[in-house]
């Protein structure tokens, strides 16, 4: 640079022409209100698929939260109505309607198309709130094709209704309506081309959320009505008193486990002058596995957080020390771990903070070092008190921790004794699998098969340069009801683990799964359907993050190939696409053959290479279905019923869904 150029004084070269590759002013690019959330809506809603779609939802849904945490609504109402928009109730006391100071519009339009406004930012509206970044029901309008807002306040109600996020007309006195009558209403269309994946919103996922919702405000009743089919309407309603421990018994209940105790431990405790409250339910059950749930302000924080790591640190801590202070862990005995300690335990914790530091706007992560503080001081003395005066309890709780620690340490050494004579720890790759040429696991697929027969037809139809393919043969154990060291010992397992090669359980690392695509691929009958449910327990159990990082999909085989007398033939994956298929053949002037012309597939094994490569393995032909995790908890209870030892839920399942199967393939 010539000593005469300063900064801020670049002249533009002499041709005149920027040349390629320049970066300058002209390439700035202001995007003014809401056109910033329609360019980036990852930034505020996290994604733009289902689980997008819903967050949309769980906005509007806090803001009543909200109301009700402040003191002033107590019930919320949720309709999916029948052109799939969504309509939110409460009798708060209604969005501000007067004019907001230095902006000449009236509250419900700046908080409808400002971002970062709102009355959560110490302006004395809420102490304690879920919405801190005055993005939320903006943000919805943003990405809505309408959206109409009702308030009731001052004795009357206004309206405003808004198309593609731009108000129609300003904020509307309608009628008179009581005094004492109060509450905002809410109205939105999502808009397809954001939401592309889907619009459709699903009536469980969001039953779910508002369940949760009511069991973490104790006395707030919600209800949710689908009207999207005319006589077929779905209704659920929530009220719960109980609050956090009527949150645990259900969890319990849902996952068909038997609490060691009768009692569900209730730990409370609140700091004013830190600005902090805690409220936690646990239990233990019988079971192996862990259900901790947390909240910060009402908000699931489905990544942990300090609140998190205070609880774990702290049960672990105080378990240690009331079993050494009580003689069940003698001197010299190594301390449980919180593995162990975790086992069988089913808790919520929830804490509610002034000023909380979320990370990102949906709020999956607590980063606030006082309540790391808090929890674990109030979990120390509290549940150590609790303990103390349930000593008959107490002894069960460090009994079960004991069995998970023996039970560890058998599953180790076990483990340790298979690797010295497996391929687990080894550079190269079980006998059963025929892996693909390629190493990048962006590139490469895995296919899981049933059967060796139909394993023979994979290996053979394959494109062998990305796709390795691993047969199973026979049904795999149900990892739902296995203990760790059981499933260590299954050769099968054994095998499938070392195949996808990033370990499993706790030690599980995604990010050395040599297969970003697990395809599982068995036969479209009741058998296949099993095992492909009894590998989805062993993945959603002990492989989750496989599922979440969306590498697991299920293969589609057809079930019928049409033969026709002329021209390829044509392939179905259900009865009505092979009435579709035939139908448009025959209108285009083709025939079937006289003779097996529709032929229906028992299993994989039916089908040659070349036909299992054209329908099920070939990228440019084949349909996969990619397994999510969408609601977790969902997914949980699901698994949990349909897999689990508890006979009566699957029962209740059968009856209830008896009467919409159709077919039965036996």
């Amino acid at each position: 640079m010539d000593s005469s150029e300063k900064d801020g004084d670049l002249k533009q070269p002499e041709s005149g022409v920027w040349q390629p590759g320049q970066y300058n002013a002209s390439d700035l690019k202001v995007l003014e209100g809401l056109e910033h959330v329609r360019t980036r809506p990852g930034m505020y809603i996290g994604s733009t698929n289902s689980r997008g779609l819903h967050h949309l939802v769980y906005e509007i849904v806090d803001n009543s939260v909200d109301e009700a945490l402040a003191g002033y609504a107590t019930k919320i109402e949720v309709e999916i109505l029948p052109d799939n928009g969504i309509r939110v109730t409460d009798d708060g006391r209604g969005i501000p309607v007067d004019i907001v100071p230095g902006e000449g519009k009236s509250g419900v339009e700046v908080v409808m198309t400002k971002l970062n406004a709102g009355g959560k930012f110490g302006g004395g509206g809420y102490s304690v709130s879920g919405g801190l970044h005055g993005v939320g029901i903006s943000v919805v309008n943003a990405l809505s094709t309408k959206m109409k807002v009702e308030v009731e306040r001052g004795g009357w109600l206004w309206e405003q209704s808004y198309v593609n996020h731009r108000p129609l007309e300003p904020l509307e006195k309608i009628k008179k309506v009581g005094e004492k009558e109060t509450g905002t209403r809410v109205t939105f269309y999502a808009d397809p081309e954001i939401f592309r994946e889907t619009t459709d919103y699903s009536f469980d996922i969001i039953r779910q959320r508002l369940q949760q919702t009511a069991f973490l405000n104790p006395g707030l009743s919600i209800s949710l009505k689908d009207e999207r089919k005319e006589g077929e309407e779905q209704e659920a309603s929530f009220l719960y008193e109980g609050g956090l421990s009527d949150y645990v018994a259900y969890l319990c209940a849902s996952s068909s486990a038997s609490p060691l105790f009768s009692d569900v431990i209730s730990l409370k405790s609140e700091d004013k002058a830190l600005g902090i409250s805690l409220d936690i339910a646990l239990t233990w059950t019988a079971k192996y596995g862990t259900v901790l749930k947390t909240f910060a302000n009402t908000i699931e924080t489905v990544d942990g957080g300090t609140h998190e790591e205070g609880f774990k640190a702290a049960i672990t801590a105080t378990l240690n020390r009331y079993a050494k202070d009580k003689g069940l862990l003698k001197a010299g005995d190594e301390n449980l771990s919180g593995e162990d300690v975790r086992e069988g335990l089913v808790s919520v914790v929830s804490v509610k903070l002034v000023n909380p530091q979320f990370e990102g706007q949906t709020k999956g992560k607590l980063g606030n070092s006082e309540a790391k503080t808090f929890v674990q001081k109030i979990v120390n003395d509290k549940f150590y008190a609790w303990l103390d005066s349930h000593p008959a309890e107490g002894k069960l709780i460090v009994g079960k921790a004991q069995d998970a620690y023996r039970a560890r340490i058998a599953a180790r050494k076990a483990r340790e004794a298979s690797r010295k004579k497996s391929l687990l720890e080894s550079a190269t790759t079980p006998d059963k699998l025929k892996d693909c040429a390629y190493k990048n696991p962006d590139l490469c697929e895995l296919f899981i098969v049933e059967g060796n027969s139909a394993g023979g037809s994979a290996v053979s139809g394959r494109d062998q340069k990305f796709q390795a393919i691993l047969p199973l043969r026979g049904k795999i154990l149900n990892t739902e009801k296995a203990t760790t060291e059981k499933m260590v010992k299954s050769e099968t397992i054994e095998t499938l683990i070392a195949s996808i090669g990033a370990g499993s359980g706790a030690s599980f690392d995604v990010s050395k799964a040599r297969y970003h695509k697990v395809i599982v691929m068995a036969d479209a009958d009741v058998d296949g359907a099993h095992i492909a449910t009894l590998l989805l327990t062993l993945f959603f159990r002990y492989m989750r993050p496989l599922i979440e990082a969306g590498y697991v999909y299920i293969a589609m085989p057809p079930l019928y190939r049409i033969r026709w007398s002329k021209g390829p033939d044509s392939f179905a994956f259900s009865d009505a696409q092979r009435d579709e298929r035939i139908s448009e053949g025959e209108k285009s002037g083709r025939k079937l053959r006289s003779e097996n012309a529709i032929q229906r597939y028992k299993g994989l094994g039916e089908m040659d290479a070349q036909e299992l490569w054209e329908t099920t393995m070939d990228p440019s032909t084949r349909l996969l279905k990619k397994v999510c995790m969408g609601d977790a908890q969902i997914a949980d209870e699901t698994f949990s019923m349909l897999m689990g030892e508890a006979v009566e839920p699957r029962r209740e399942f059968i009856e209830a869904e008896a009467k919409s199967v159709k077919f039965i393939d036996a």
